[in-house]
């Protein structure tokens, strides 16, 4: 008879991959590696200079830490708010909020720890082009 309760897992972190929305991930705890039904959590690196695609996570929250380097990020309905999210800072971002994380600097990268609550990262990403379209025309 074989014991199918859950267990405890020690999971490092795996093949990094490029997200929908151009940032580079190494997952490490999600669906597909433990079979998490609640939570995903990776590293994320941005190089310098790097600015993701802006996007939103349909129904699901998302906390991060930033480990080394900063990172900033336009958020709201038009990214019209602004925050800067330095190492040892903690940031949250609620459900369906819109949001373009970028790294400022020309030399640092910025790695930070995400943990979210949709257990397959990729599937609640939305991206919203019409907001990067904003944004050019803002620069």
């Amino acid at each position: 008879m074989s014991d199918s309760r859950p267990t405890c897992r020690l999971v490092r972190p795996g093949v990094s991959f490029t997200g929908k929305q151009g940032l580079d991930y190494a997952v490490a705890i999600s669906a597909e590696t433990v079979g998490a039904t609640g939570l995903h959590m990776q590293l994320v690196t941005l190089p310098p200079g790097v600015k993701a695609k802006a996007h939103k996570h349909e129904a699901h929250e998302s906390a991060i830490h930033v480990l080394s380097g900063e990172s900033g990020c336009w958020y709201g309905t038009r990214l019209e708010h602004h925050a800067m999210v330095r190492a040892g800072d903690f940031f949250y971002i609620p459900a369906g909020v819109p949001h373009l994380p970028y790294n400022p600097s020309d030399s640092v990268p910025c790695i930070a720890v995400i943990a979210r609550t949709d257990p397959n990262e990729q599937e609640s990403v939305v991206l919203l082009p019409e907001l990067d379209e904003a944004m050019e025309r803002k620069a």
